[in-house]
């Protein structure tokens, strides 16, 4: 969902926490940032500046998730990486103020039911998205349910993934699934590398969806399932649904276009 009221912060000029990707350009930003803004930890901040990729972003989301409980801090993204689909241009003058006029966005992440082999069932957050991934030579089959209707008896293919808009331009876009506008309160469902039915591109689900993976001939073809960072090897049965009791607060320039973004995405050689 997108606000575009100016977020309101405890402190004016804003407090900032500065974290950066493992990389030199990203520290040496940091280092002047800091320098110029000041910085403190997270804990106190009224706002997180992250600055490196959309892989780094991800960290950050899920660093201020596991800090802040279901509301973390907003997140000001800046690219120091090298696609930074998600982040804002990186300019040094007037950061404070900036961040006081940027738009927010309301992300409600995934959450994964990930039921083992005669094992435990694990429950994880996914942004991006959660994925169902073949471990090894013999490809998966699944059966997908939707809304407890068996949409797609089987699915054999390397893996299947549920996407979230603010997922749809990683994993789901090089699996070839579709760019979906933050705020569209749409999912993808995608497979990777179908091979039957061969034709089955996925699909467009509601976010209110509950998505149902049952792995079929478990011993023969073990799966395993995935949420953003957290693996769960050896599943018999994956549940999926929108966790709209958390909510991910990302922060935006005015001029920050995404559908533009979008556009020229799809239409790049």
């Amino acid at each position: 969902m997108t606000d575009p009221a100016a977020p309101t912060f405890r402190h004016d000029p804003p407090h900032i926490a500065f974290v950066c990707a493992d990389t030199e350009e990203a520290r040496r930003a940091r280092t002047r940032l800091v320098h110029r803004y000041g910085n403190v930890p997270i804990g106190m901040a009224d706002v997180i500046v992250a600055l490196g990729g959309d892989g780094f972003l991800l960290e950050t989301l899920h660093r201020a998730l596991g800090r802040g409980g279901c509301s973390p801090k907003p997140v000001y993204g800046m690219n120091r990486g090298s696609v930074g689909f998600l982040l804002n241009a990186y300019r040094e003058d007037d950061l404070a103020e900036r961040v006081q006029r940027a738009q927010h966005v309301t992300l409600h992440p995934l959450r994964m039911k990930a039921t083992r082999v005669n094992g435990p069932t694990v429950e994880a957050i996914g942004i991006n998205e959660v994925s169902l991934l073949r471990e090894t030579r013999q490809a998966a089959k699944l059966r997908i349910t939707v809304d407890d209707k068996v949409r797609l008896p089987e699915l054999i293919c390397d893996g299947a993934l549920v996407a979230t808009p603010a997922g749809s331009t990683a994993y789901n876009l090089s699996a070839h699934g579709p760019i979906i506008p933050l705020g569209a309160g749409i999912l993808a469902l995608t497979p990777i590398s179908a091979f039957r039915p061969r034709r089955w591109r996925g699909a467009l689900l509601p976010h209110a969806a509950h998505i149902s993976f049952d792995v079929l001939e478990t011993a023969k073809r073990p799966v395993s399932a995935v949420a953003d960072f957290t693996e769960v090897r050896e599943v018999e049965r994956v549940e999926v649904t929108e966790a709209r009791d958390v909510s991910l607060t990302l922060l935006f320039d005015p001029e920050f276009n995404f559908e533009e973004r979008i556009l020229k995405e799809q239409f790049e050689p």
